[in-house]
């Protein structure tokens, strides 16, 4: 499929090996890890406070939504990756969704209000539910697969949006159920039809993300 410039997103080769990361993924990695070290910071200011409770908690809800969206595209990537324009510009989308995310963390973590960054994570997972799409249509043998992962990942921002319409008080309490929801949709996508096959990552990749979060 050529059209308009796009190549057909079929599956890589599960046995390939020495791949580098392009300058797209690692601007990508860059962008996450300005993410986490803005949470990182906010952690260390709310302990200095003496409100070490409510630092992890909202650390750590801010680091999984930052994890999660960084970890399901590069996985997504090590499957499916045409490079074209279309999945470059999908790819910056996710950037600006981190962006938007960590322009919230300071409102999340302080201030208790997550709107901003809920607004973020949704557009991440929304861009990645277009690839997922991408990759259905392009591949029959993983269409069923993709799908499953395409719904579910909808559902769950839907779901993420709803929550903010809750009273301030329940809203911790819906958080966790939402976070799980998140995990299990990989499970119930996987469980549903043929597994996609996972290449062997560019090396290297989580080592930026892994360190970002030690305050400086």
């Amino acid at each position: 499929m050529r059209t308009i410039g796009l190549r057909r997103m079929g599956p890589r080769d599960p046995a390939q090996r020495h791949r580098t990361a392009t300058p797209l993924e690692l601007l990508f990695d860059l962008v996450f890890v300005v993410a986490v070290g803005l949470a990182a910071t906010n952690l260390h200011e709310i302990e200095a406070e003496g409100r070490l409770t409510s630092a992890v908690l909202s650390y750590g809800l801010v680091f999984f939504s930052i994890w999660w969206a960084w970890m399901n595209f590069t996985w997504f990537a090590t499957s499916f990756d045409t490079d074209d324009w279309l999945y470059r510009v999908t790819t910056v989308v996710q950037m600006a969704g981190v962006l938007v995310l960590a322009a919230g963390v300071h409102a999340a973590m302080v201030e208790d209000d997550f709107t901003i960054g809920i607004i973020g994570y949704v557009l991440m997972r929304l861009a990645l539910v277009g690839q997922w799409i991408r990759a259905a249509v392009s591949s029959t043998r993983y269409r069923r697969t993709a799908v499953r992962y395409a719904v579910g990942i909808v559902v769950v921002q839907v779901l993420w949006i709803v929550s903010l319409a809750l009273p301030e008080g329940l809203w911790p309490f819906a958080a966790p159920f939402l976070v799980l929801g998140e995990v299990l949709v990989p499970v119930w996508a996987e469980l549903g039809g043929r597994r996609h096959p996972v290449a062997h990552p560019a090396p290297g990749r989580a080592v930026l993300l892994v360190h970002a979060d030690r305050p400086r």
